[in-house]
């Protein structure tokens, strides 16, 4: 009585068609995927590097129905100048106040307390942004 084999004996015709072409996807899809993280991490540090202000509004009070009182820290070069704008909205989202603040403070991290008029009782203050306006 003779065995019964299923399938092509091992190592006798070299790989099938089947995983040459899983192996080629493989290879394929790693060089994809490492070419798409190059591309992520340069996007993020060009995006960084390019930034020459950054703020973030620390702490506000609404200290009456029209002022609003906003302690805002800014991470700069020492040599740098910008602009950064605040805005407070009221209960029903309308925009009750802006404001733009210098900071040409020669400073690297610029720590100020701003007092921003509003138009009636304000339920937040948030810095919209904050942009260079050239060294020197």
């Amino acid at each position: 009585m003779t065995a019964v084999r299923e399938g092509l004996p091992e190592g006798r015709y070299g790989r099938s068609a089947d995983a040459r072409a899983d192996r080629k996807l493989k290879i394929i899809g790693s060089v994809l995927g490492a070419a798409l993280l190059g591309v992520i991490a340069w996007c993020g540090i060009s995006y960084i590097s390019g930034q020459d202000l950054s703020g973030r509004v620390i702490t506000w009070d609404a200290v009456s129905d029209h002022a609003v009182k906003v302690h805002l820290e800014v991470v700069k070069d020492a040599d740098a100048k910008g602009v950064c704008t605040l805005r407070s909205q009221a209960e029903d989202g309308s925009e009750v106040g802006r404001k733009d603040v210098t900071v040409d403070q020669r400073a690297g991290q610029v720590d100020t307390e701003v007092t921003l008029r509003t138009t009636k009782r304000a339920t937040n203050a948030v810095l919209v942004g904050c942009t260079a306006a050239g060294k020197g």
